[in-house]
């Protein structure tokens, strides 16, 4: 039986009438909770002194490693911007987030499908009663396309697009906070191969004049004016004093082995990285650190904690939509023929075209318990995001508190490697008068070489106390160089 042509006219308007309802209804609805940021309470200042000495109410911490006027260190952090495979890995995962956004974006619009099949039959000669048709052989040809489309009426794909949003920014922001572990990360490792350089330098200048020492207690041996236990005390000094050296050595290249890791290298490719030393870097002192509120927008774990709670919360909208009906639209339109020479004439063409709904009424107590899974994860969640803080504040006072102790501890070594090169004048000048035994000279000589070793290790350590204040303060978040492509 023919269709009449006029029955497509009755369905359509009919079919129009309905989608124009669903799509009207689409906007009324939404599932879920919509997320509001929350009210995190911060000290109103910090409470290490230091804090007052930088007294800039905000904080400029974009390239915080230009504070310390050293070009080598500079050049370092640029070129593991680029290297280093952590921050590579971290940027594809960040591309990847963005597809994985675009792909649920997708959910909101129809899918269209072009298909086509050839399909050749026959029939038995053999059956009973006989097919008359039996042992003929036939071919269907057909192509076209079909579509369907799911209407959000309730707001679960939106919800899901809103948590794959989040999603995409908190991966975002840990590709920043990467940027700034490694930016410490190389810092730190700098800072620790001039330290091992400045230690090096002094153990150097101590060994020269500890030589000196043991030619001139042979001197005064030979002279007779001293026994021979002074010669042996002085070249045991020399000879522990010595073998600090290659200790220190070691410690350094393991250092710039992990500089050069850092960087994309091969360890044992750092040496050419860091020639031109200007010393320990130390950074200006006026740099702002800003207040402890400015937390919340500049550390990239916090705003990634943020995010992933603003995603969580989409997360229950989501598992809520199953417990409402989802409707669809879908329709096909296709050019069916026994033979191509006919396949796509007009009287060849089939379409179907209609609304559809799904509705699970029966799950056991799935959907639900699945919503409480959610709204579990989502205040697992909200906890994470103010512990977040709460470390981020500890790593801040930690970090005042390490640089501003340090440094005053550093003060007081100078003043004691000052004092000790004044006792180390007289005691050998008092010795080379006969005034004093041997004995004076190796506790004054002792005494430099562990205050001046102590003082180049204080100076590194207060420098890299700035290096963890920086990176608590969320610096270095960005660079020009990396840029992220929505």
């Amino acid at each position: 039986m023919n269709r009449p042509k006029g029955a497509a006219l009755v369905h359509l308007p009919l079919s129009a009438l309905i989608l124009g309802s669903l799509l009207t209804s689409c906007n009324t609805m939404i599932v879920g909770k919509n997320y509001q940021s929350p009210e995190i309470i911060t000290p109103d200042t910090w409470h290490q002194s230091l804090a007052k000495d930088m007294r800039s109410s905000s904080s400029s911490l974009h390239s915080w490693w230009k504070k310390f006027n050293d070009p080598t260190l500079t050049k370092l952090v640029n070129m593991s911007a680029k290297a280093n495979p952590d921050v590579k890995i971290a940027l594809e995962r960040v591309v990847e987030a963005q597809e994985g956004r675009r792909i649920s974006r997708s959910g909101l619009a129809p899918t269209v499908d072009l298909a086509g099949n050839v399909l050749g039959s026959s029939q038995s000669e053999n059956t009973d009663p006989p097919n008359l048709l039996g042992g003929q052989s036939y071919e269907n040809w057909s192509t076209g396309a079909s579509a369907s489309w799911e209407l959000d009426f309730f707001g679960g794909v939106r919800r899901a697009i809103e948590s794959s949003d989040a999603t995409a920014e908190a991966l975002e922001e840990a590709y920043r906070d990467t940027l700034v572990t490694l930016f410490s990360e190389v810092a730190f490792s700098y800072i620790e191969v001039r330290t091992f350089e400045e230690r090096i330098r002094q153990a150097q200048n101590n060994i020269k004049n500890q030589a000196e020492s043991v030619e001139l207690t042979q001197e005064r041996f030979e002279a007779g004016l001293v026994p021979e236990l002074d010669v042996s005390q002085a070249q045991t000094n020399l000879a522990n004093s010595r073998a600090l050296v290659p200790q220190l050595r070691a410690q350094r290249a393991v250092s710039l082995n992990r500089l050069a890791t850092l960087l994309g290298k091969y360890a044992g490719e750092g040496e050419a990285l860091v020639n031109n030393s200007k010393g320990i870097p130390m950074p200006s002192s006026n740099t702002g650190i800003g207040l402890p509120t400015n937390l919340l927008r500049s550390r990239p774990d916090i705003r990634r904690a943020e995010r992933e709670l603003a995603a969580q919360t989409a997360r229950i909208g989501v598992a809520e939509a199953d417990l409402y009906p989802r409707f669809f639209l879908a329709g096909d339109f296709a050019f069916q023929s026994g033979n191509t020479n006919n396949l796509f004439n007009s009287s060849s063409g089939a379409y179907s075209f209609g609304p559809s709904f799904r509705w699970n009424i029966f799950s056991a107590g799935r959907i639900r318990s699945q919503i409480k899974v959610e709204e579990s994860r989502t205040r697992q969640a909200l906890y994470f995001y103010e512990q977040t803080v709460l470390r981020g504040v500890e790593d801040v006072e930690n970090s005042l508190a390490s640089a501003f102790y340090e440094r005053d501890r550093m003060s007081a070594l100078n003043d004691a490697v000052q004092s000790a090169q004044r006792t180390v004048d007289l005691v050998k000048t008092n010795y080379k008068q006969g005034l004093v035994d041997f004995q004076n000279v190796l506790d004054a000589e002792r005494t430099i070489f562990n205050s001046q070793d102590a003082a180049a290790t204080s100076k590194g350590v207060v420098a890299a106390a700035y290096v963890s204040l920086y990176k608590s303060l969320g610096g270095g978040t960005v660079m020009p160089e990396v840029s992220i492509q929505k």
